[in-house]
Parts: structure tokens; sequence; C-alpha cells
């Protein structure tokens, strides 16, 4: 324990939100240092060597535009690593830029992790992060860091209903006593929002676009109740004959094209309000539910799910950032850290 706390003096210990979508790095006492998309350039050469060209958002620039032998990667798709060495060289680039090679000790560090995820799946994640250059490592589960980044209380013996709609997946967390009494994963996000526009503009318009320009769509006029004043923007793709063309979309069309996956996303909602033990339900009939992450901040998703679930829905502050927040609040709580890491 001396030597640990001893250790600790020398160590800038890390929390890492390994999302599908952003990898965010809070160093303890620091506060967020990096936050960029979770992508790998790698360029490939005749003899079948790989050659790390970029991460990250620079790497993110490349998505759709490299040539035969350079590649965009994300390595982490639905929540869970879909490449493993290329999820450790992210990894590994990543501490050292937050570290920029100046401490002398190994940190210790804190992954968040989709909940539900396998035991093979979370081994990986651990042996990432040490042959990245970890001392320790903890994992803790997504639901669990997303509530305790929108500020909610969970070591109180009151149940609470976390959301956190992520790139990759939603999670479905009902928290109390410093922990997870029920929660559900699913792999619906803000990825199959991007597939849903993508397939939605080539079927109505004929244009095919790509995921950077539906991602796009999402953010300037992503909607899941009808607005007062409809959204428009030009659209900018290839049409059947090869030519570029242009077309104007508002957002009653992508109001259309993401109901399915919202849709999908409630029924996971009312599943883990069925399997809810009563005393705890009547919390979260005056507690409610709390929306975080990217998909939050679809406007009117709240009033969406608020209308079918028929409880208060809010969306928590700083939504995008609520998992790195939470899994960062870790670092300085070395008691509740004990209680919520999964070894």
């Amino acid at each position: 324990m001396i030597l640990d706390k001893f250790i600790g003096l020398f160590s800038s210990d890390m929390a890492i939100d390994l999302g599908t979508a952003n990898t965010i790095v809070s160093i303890k006492g620091k506060g967020i240092i990096i936050n960029e998309p979770s992508v790998v350039a790698v360029q490939h050469d005749r003899y079948g060597n790989d050659k790390i060209l970029a991460v990250g958002q620079e790497a993110k620039q490349m998505i759709g535009k490299t040539p035969l032998n350079i590649q965009a990667v994300r390595p982490m798709k639905d929540g869970v690593i879909a490449d493993f060495e290329m999820t450790e060289r992210m990894i590994r680039y990543f501490i050292e830029k937050a570290h920029s090679r100046k401490s002398f000790i190994r940190p210790r560090i804190i992954i968040c992790i989709p909940y539900g995820i396998t035991q093979v799946e979370r081994k990986a994640v651990k042996e990432s992060a040490l042959s990245a250059g970890a001392r320790e490592v903890f994992l803790i589960e997504e639901p669990m860091a997303a509530a305790i980044g929108a500020g909610i209380p969970v070591s109180d013996p009151s149940g609470y209903i976390i959301v956190d709609i992520g790139g990759g997946t939603t999670e479905v967390g009902v928290t109390s006593l410093g922990g997870l009494v029920l929660s559900k994963s699913i792999k619906v996000a803000g990825d199959r929002f991007d597939k849903a526009i993508i397939d939605y503009v080539r079927q109505n318009y004929n244009l095919y676009i790509g995921e950077r320009t539906a991602e796009n769509i999402k953010i300037e006029i992503g909607t899941a109740i009808k607005l007062d004043t409809e959204l428009k923007v030009k659209v900018k793709g290839r049409d059947n004959s090869g030519l570029l063309s242009t077309i104007e979309l508002g957002s009653e069309g992508v109001r259309s094209a993401i109901k399915e996956p919202l849709r999908e996303i409630v029924a996971a909602i009312r599943s883990v309000l069925e399997d809810m033990p009563p005393d705890l339900a009547g919390d979260v009939v005056d507690n409610g539910v709390t929306l975080t992450g990217g998909g939050a901040l679809i406007r009117g998703i709240d009033k969406y799910i608020a209308d079918i679930v028929k409880l208060p829905v809010v969306v928590a502050d700083e939504p995008l950032l609520a998992v790195a927040h939470g899994t960062s609040a870790v670092l300085d709580e070395p008691a509740l850290l004990r209680i919520i890491s999964n070894q």
C-alpha cells in the first residue's frame, strides 16, 4: 500500500473511454487531454508489412479517400474490439501522446468497457493496455461510468436508469448501491443511425454517400420528432450513373430514416423496465431516465422516449463526455473503484 502511494507520486494515472467512435483520455489531476476518433490509418507495403501513418483525427480525415495501399481502420466495432493488434497500437499511441514520455513510471489505467462483453474480450482489452505500457488495468462497465459522469448518486440505495447511446452500442443500466442491478447492451447506436441515413438517401434519391457525410447529416438535421420548422441541408454524392450530384435533404427524411434504430433503443429500455424489481420501479418513477452519449444530442430524442415509456427523460450535461467524466472520476475514489471495477 505504501509502495503504491509512493509510485502514485511519480506516475500519471489515466482513464480511457475506449469508444467505437471516439477515444477520450483523462489524466488524474488534469482532466480530459485527448478526445480523438478511434481510427488508425495503416499503410501496407508489397512485403506484407504494416506501417501506422496516423491515429485519431488525422486518420479519420482519410476515411473514404485512401489509395489502395492505405487503409483507414476502425479497430472498435459495435462496442468491442474487432482488430486486437490495431486496438493495442491505438491505445499505445494515445498513452504515449498523453504522457509525452515524461513519466518514468508506468501508469495505472482505468478503461471503460460495454456491459456484457465476453471474458475473452475483457482479457483482450486488459492485455492491450498492459502491452501498451500500463502498470495496472481496471475495467468498469459503461452504464456505471455514464451514470457517475451524469451526476447520478450511484452509491445511494435508490434506483436510477441511465441510457448511454454511443457509437457502436446503446447501454441501458439501473444503478443502486454502487452497482448495476440490471443492464442491457444492444448493438444499435450512432453507427446504425449513420447506416440508416446512407440507405435512405440511396433508396429515395439514388445517391451514394459515405459514412462521414451521413454523420454530418445526423448532426446537422437529425431529429427523433417532427420539428415546427423543418431543417434542410445540401448533400453531395455519386448517383447511379456514376456522376456527382447534389440534393436537398430535410429533417423529416432523416426522422423517417432513423425511426427503426430508435424503436430498437426504446424496446431495450422497456425490456429493462419490465425486469425491474418492484421496489426499484417506484424509485425510477420519481428519478426518471437520464440520457448520455452522442445519440442523446439527436433533437427531441428525450421527448420521443418519454412519450413511449411514460417516464420523465432528461439529457445529461455534456452527454458526449459523460462516460469519460465518470471513468475519470473513479481515479479519485479508490473505494468506489474497488466496488465497481471488474477484475
